[in-house]
């Protein structure tokens, strides 16, 4: 991480170049459509950041005593907002029974392009363990 103002979460909703924006946190999953939006605009994004790291987590997990192999209909997707088109699509299997935390994927720069890489990868210790790999 290149400072920790550009770290987004539910407390720290935008980054200080304004490119990355979290419109706010569901705790509840309750709702249709998407629960969670982050916006970021690629054009806008720090020269210094080559990478961004998709995590998603489960608030207050280990007090709720919940995982990601009990949420149904987990997914990230990427999409125009100019267009509204789907760019695509990464749903999440059941298979992640003991994760609170899940890298779905990372958008990352090579050659001056941005490109996405779905990852899928869980962490039982939450984003606390995201937050150590980064640092």
């Amino acid at each position: 991480m290149i400072a920790d103002e550009f770290f987004v979460f539910y407390n720290n909703l935008q980054t200080p170049d304004k490119a990355v924006t979290h419109t706010g946190d569901n705790l509840t999953g309750d709702g249709d459509g998407d629960d969670e939006q982050i916006k970021i605009d690629l054009t806008g994004i720090d020269s210094r950041v080559k990478e961004i790291i998709v995590v998603v987590t489960i608030h207050e997990a280990d007090t709720r005593n919940q995982n990601f192999g009990q949420v149904r209909n987990s997914f990230i997707r990427i999409f125009n907002t100019e267009t509204n088109e789907e760019i695509l699509k990464y749903e999440l299997d059941e298979d992640f029974s003991i994760e609170t935390a899940v890298e779905f994927g990372r958008i990352y720069e090579r050659n001056g392009e941005w490109k996405f890489e779905a990852v899928g990868n869980g962490q039982r210790e939450g984003l606390a363990k995201y937050l150590s790999l980064y640092q």
